[in-house]
């Protein structure tokens, strides 16, 4: 099976088998939710993937509503499935401002061939979680936003990350994606499991794009030195 085959086979089988949910949290599975999106995915991974080449891995929190949560692509909205990949989408078109980032950085560091051919991203918790606010709209929901739901997943992260790893990816270093609350629980699973020989934690590309757009070419700049050269990056 090439690397696009085994992350097909993963996206199909996944389903959430965790302990119960809080009240008010609802899982979300793209590849569950709508038929169009695994033929979406497997398109993608066919092109990008479909090698034996061993990849670092990058992992972020957990899909969003408008990014992965529409394509099944994490960080890759329907505008830049379309724009950026080559991929048709003829489902609903939105906007992620995480996806802009991740795809002006993918740009920077030589295209999409040529990242992808060295990377694979995913989450921490390969499905998406959202809540309705007292106005009756659907939000995102990240798995640390309130200690019950982190508790709650906590083993089905575990066992994802073994999974993701045993798609084809390297432990000597991984990526992460946010250095707050992300970045702890990562380096906290780390310490117990030894997942990882090194983890390197980056800004998530949606605090970038929220609090920092004026600088977002530093950021940039920075994600590409860690990607090109892990072992001498500091920070």
């Amino acid at each position: 099976m090439t690397f696009a085959d085994r992350v097909i086979q993963f996206n199909e089988q996944l389903t959430y088998t965790g302990n119960v949910l809080p009240a008010g949290i609802r899982v979300m599975n793209p590849f569950r939710e709508s038929p169009e999106t695994g033929v979406i995915a497997a398109q993608f991974y066919r092109k990008y993937y479909s090698d034996d080449a061993v990849r670092y891995l990058i992992l972020g929190i957990n899909p969003g509503r408008f990014g992965a949560g529409l394509t099944g692509i994490p960080f890759t909205d329907p505008k830049r499935l379309v724009s950026e990949c080559g991929i048709a989408y003829s489902g609903k078109v939105t906007h992620e401002p995480s996806s802009v980032f991740v795809y002006e950085m993918i740009h920077a560091y030589g295209g999409p061939g040529a990242f992808y051919e060295q990377f694979y991203i995913n989450s921490m918790c390969p499905l998406g979680f959202t809540t309705v606010d007292e106005h009756g709209k659907e939000k995102n929901y990240n798995y640390y936003d309130s200690r019950a739901l982190t508790e709650a997943v906590r083993s089905y992260m575990i066992g994802n990350i073994r999974k993701q790893i045993a798609l084809g990816t390297r432990t000597d270093v991984c990526f992460c994606l946010g250095t707050g609350k992300n970045e702890q629980f990562l380096r906290k699973l780390n310490e117990e499991y030894a997942f990882f020989g090194k983890i390197i934690a980056l800004e998530h590309p949606r605090f970038v794009m929220q609090y920092k757009t004026a600088t977002k070419q530093v950021y940039i700049d920075k994600y590409v030195r860690a990607l090109r050269d892990p072992a001498a990056f500091t920070g």
